[in-house]
């Protein structure tokens, strides 16, 4: 949600970053609807003021016995215009509100313009595709040749976009799951969190998916949703709070399943696992102080690149383009795993910088330590990382030439001592 009042005090700077985002001009229509509302408030307490003028000398006339009824006649005159004026001030913030939650939020000036994905920009690569001696799987072949991932059963069950895991490769979707939950505990400081799968839509609506995106989002007939990923849960933790600025920052670390309708989507990974309805994610999110929040994107960023290299994957860090960058993030950075099934870079995790665009639609602020000040927090999320692409990332990168999957060191522990995957 955008600050009204900054878009009053520089609607040029607010339109040229709606440009950047592919959108026309939008301050012209709300700076008039904004008008029409503050007429409308100032006539609705001028009146105000006359009716109350009016109670005390109506109040005094019936005291002295004189006669009250051409003033008991504005009164009412006057009371019927302050409905109107109330419904008209109503109606125009109503508007003002539905355009505001609409816009994505403000790009960070270091954010590449650009239509798309084409135009993000690779900030740093660690490790090199590696050249395995043989031609390459891609991870259902692998899976399906092991008899451990099944894309038939899973379609009788609930249909496309969905799989069901067995065996070593199920322990091993789990494992790297709860090696991801540790690594971000143990060593980078979020505190793990249960949070509900199924939320409401106030929750929804505090992180940006309502109203914009319904559509991607699974609905309950009871009204709720179920969580496209942690991050709605995790960062309305806050919402309608005033933290201590000695708590900030808050890191918060899920995992969780998440669901998503992949609207618009149709033709696009249809084979294996890297488009699904379902899938687990560990989740990353930092409440944090708004002089703080760039070093902690940074700080978010690195905790899941380290994921990555422990599990010795070739990985890119991007910077997305303005046509790239999502409806929420001011600023985000995408990590992207070398497949060499599919010999591409695909995305694995996702960072971003909020600023206080989340937390306006919340309301989450703190209040600083004398007590004076309170103001918005800046919110990120990150993922750290999604499972099932890890899983994929793994199967593909360290697959040998008999089909078995030889298991990274640090998975080890989690796998019973187990070296590698092979078919039974």
């Amino acid at each position: 949600m955008h600050d009204i009042r900054s878009i009053r005090t520089n609607p040029g700077a607010f339109d040229a970053s709606m440009v950047r985002r592919g959108l026309p001009a939008q301050s012209p229509d709300i700076l008039a609807r904004d008008l029409a509302r503050r007429t409308a408030q100032t006539a609705l307490q001028e009146k105000q003021a006359r009716r109350n003028a009016l109670a005390k000398e109506i109040g005094q006339g019936k005291r002295a016995g004189a006669d009250t009824s051409t003033l008991e006649a504005e009164a009412t005159a006057l009371r019927n215009d302050m409905e109107g004026l109330e419904k008209q001030a109503a109606d125009h913030d109503a508007g003002i509100k539905a355009i505001l939650e609409a816009l994505p939020n403000i790009l960070d000036a270091a954010v590449p313009d650009g239509p798309d994905e084409t135009a993000n920009v690779v900030l740093s690569q660690h490790g090199e595709p590696r050249d395995l001696g043989f031609e390459p799987k891609q991870h259902f072949e692998l899976g399906e040749a092991l008899g451990m991932m099944d894309f038939g059963t899973a379609s009788k069950l609930a249909g496309a976009r969905f799989t069901v895991l067995r065996g070593p490769l199920a322990r091993l979707e789990r494992a790297l799951g709860q090696f991801m939950l540790d690594l971000h505990t143990a060593q980078h400081g979020y505190e793990e969190t249960i949070v509900p799968s199924l939320v409401n839509a106030d929750t929804m609506y505090g992180t940006g998916n309502l109203p914009k995106f319904e559509e991607d989002l699974f609905k309950t007939t009871d009204g709720r949703y179920l969580i496209p990923t942690a991050e709605v849960p995790l960062t309305n933790i806050v919402r309608g709070e005033i933290v201590a600025e000695k708590q900030l920052p808050i890191r918060l670390t899920a995992l969780t399943d998440c669901y998503r309708s992949e609207a618009g989507s149709a033709g696009r990974d249809t084979r294996g696992m890297l488009r699904q309805h379902q899938f687990r994610k560990v989740e990353l999110v930092c409440i944090s102080h708004p002089d703080n929040s760039d070093a902690e994107h940074e700080y978010m960023t690195r905790s899941a690149e380290a994921v990555l290299s422990m599990l010795g994957l070739p990985f890119r860090r991007m910077l997305l383009s303005s046509g790239d960058t999502g409806f929420g993030s001011a600023r985000t950075h995408d990590l992207e795993v070398w497949l060499p099934g599919q010999q591409m870079w695909r995305e694995i995790s996702s960072c971003s910088n909020t600023r206080d665009f989340q937390a306006r639609r919340m309301n989450a602020r703190f209040r600083s330590p004398d007590g004076k000040t309170v103001a918005f927090v800046h919110t990120l999320n990150g993922s750290g990382v999604a499972v099932g692409r890890a899983l994929i990332a793994v199967m593909e990168n360290h697959q040998q030439a008999d089909g078995s999957i030889l298991i990274p060191e640090v998975l080890r522990p989690y796998m019973g001592g187990m070296e590698r995957i092979a078919a039974a």
